[in-house]
């Protein structure tokens, strides 16, 4: 087991609730009616392994989509059978069309029921989800959104709704270059009626990078962090900022606190993986490679971090 940081043998039980925000007692009951160790190794005795992170999230996600958990296990059950080469039955589960209770997988380029039965597709589509079908495992990583703001006084002064409607305004207007001025303009009202409002700090320190103004997105980032210190995206962004400037392990280290609060932020891991390389220390790095591919397999660095996971093992 490798004791660099970054790592963990194992998630507990309240980090896990914590992280996928789900109540503990729903892991208890889906690890006590053993969907949970049916699925992943790790879920008992060391505590929930990364892997575990992964299956979980997307059991979630097709629970909010209304599936009974009896449908889903039963479905991976048929795809363990069927199948038992499929390194990671979850990912490759679809959920099909408009019929949410309606589960198929994508299997050597072919869709299928997951009893086996190919099903037709009609037209043709450059990307690897074809129109009707919904990947379980494509989540927003890490968004940043408005939280409240605190209680209003009684004197009918500004309220939270304000400082929160102001943040929503200049995230409507980041999204163009040409917005910007009023983007911060808005930012900047906003943090003027809640001084203490971390995301709007973070939305600022975005604008500023993006203006190549490094040292205002810094400090709105370190701002960001003062406010609320395990706020995933500023870590990030100040990672990124302080590896440019040639602070590496004050960059690692932001790196490893945003990893605390989100593990499953596909573009960390990427990041940690170079950075690492850098650093000269490959072992860590490679780790961060795989959990990358766990989570998204055939994401923009897939091809990437196999090659890199494949020259480790011809060089072993």
């Amino acid at each position: 087991m490798d004791s660099s940081p970054g790592y963990s043998p194992g998630y507990s039980l309240g980090n896990v609730a914590r992280i996928l925000k789900v109540s503990p007692g729903r892991l208890r009951y889906w690890q006590r009616t053993k969907l949970v160790e049916s699925l992943a190794t790790g879920a008992a005795g060391d505590g929930y392994g990364f892997r575990d992170l992964v299956v979980l999230r997307a059991i979630l996600s097709l629970v909010d989509k209304g599936i009974p958990l009896q449908r889903i296990r039963r479905n991976l059950e048929t795809l363990r059978d069927r199948l038992p080469e499929l390194d990671d039955p979850v990912a490759a589960l679809r959920v099909f069309g408009e019929e949410p209770n309606r589960l198929v997988i994508r299997h050597a380029g072919r869709l299928e029921e997951t009893g086996g039965q190919l099903l037709l597709e009609f037209g043709e589509s450059d990307s690897d989800d074809e129109e009707g079908e919904t990947s379980l495992l494509d989540f927003d990583s890490a968004s940043t959104t408005g939280r409240a703001a605190g209680k209003a006084g009684a004197d009918g002064s500004a309220t939270p709704d304000d400082a929160i409607s102001w943040f929503e305004r200049g995230c409507e207007l980041d999204a163009d270059s040409e917005n910007w001025s009023e983007a911060i303009e808005a930012y900047g009202k906003s943090i003027e009626l809640f001084p203490d409002y971390a995301d709007a700090y973070c939305n600022l320190g975005a604008i500023r990078y993006n203006q190549g103004q490094r040292a205002a997105a810094r400090q709105a980032f370190e701002t960001c962090l003062e406010c609320q210190n395990d706020h995933v995206e500023a870590n990030f962004n100040l990672a990124n900022v302080l590896e440019e400037v040639g602070e590496d392990g004050a960059a690692l280290a932001h790196y490893r606190r945003a990893l605390e609060s989100d593990p499953l932020y596909p573009d960390l891991h990427v990041n940690l993986a170079l950075l690492y390389e850098k650093l000269g220390r490959p072992r860590p790095g490679l780790e961060h490679w795989r959990r990358y591919l766990q989570i998204e397999p055939d994401g923009s660095w897939s091809d990437v971090a196999r090659r890199k996971l494949d020259l480790e093992s011809d060089q072993a």
